[in-house]
């Protein structure tokens, strides 16, 4: 082939050359966040704490669940203060997560890096993630808490 011919066809000869290449199957999209770890403490019975582990487990956490008798000892070890307590306790990125609080927050939390021991839904209310009952929802506060027991109100819903 003449080198001017060759310079015509070769940008035509490398692109054919690449089409018939096979496709990795990989797309242009960024890739998908890792899930977070997330350590759940709850009792074998409980529904409405098995609902939160699936909510938090569709916002992109990875929960692994522990299933215990009693979760005192948990709750007292992280330093949870006895008027925050619910049904569940969590632990994830260096907090602790109790009770019904939504993944958002905890996402929130998890980006902010507050100065905090962790946030807390007291209670059990319905329209929190896991006590979803029909169309009810009662408000209710989010509490953020120190390791020293003080608490301030870190979002209401």
């Amino acid at each position: 082939m003449k080198p001017t011919l060759m310079r015509t066809f070769l940008p035509l000869l490398s692109f054919l050359a690449t089409a018939a290449m096979p496709s990795t199957g990989q797309t242009s999209q960024a890739p998908k966040p890792a899930p977070v770890p997330m350590q759940v403490y709850k009792t074998p019975t409980c529904g409405c704490c098995g609902k939160w582990v699936e909510h938090v487990r569709l916002a992109g956490f990875a929960p692994e669940v522990h299933d215990m008798p009693d979760v005192a000892p948990v709750k007292a070890k992280a330093g949870l203060p006895r008027a925050l307590q619910s049904c569940h306790t969590a632990l994830v990125g260096g907090y602790v997560i109790e009770g019904h609080v939504p993944a958002d927050l905890v996402q929130r939390l998890l980006r902010e890096k507050p100065k905090v021991a962790g946030i807390a839904v007291p209670g059990m209310p319905v329209g929190s993630p896991g006590m979803e009952m029909g169309d009810r929802k009662d408000p209710y506060d989010v509490v953020a808490f120190t390791i020293d027991g003080r608490t301030s109100v870190y979002a209401t819903r």
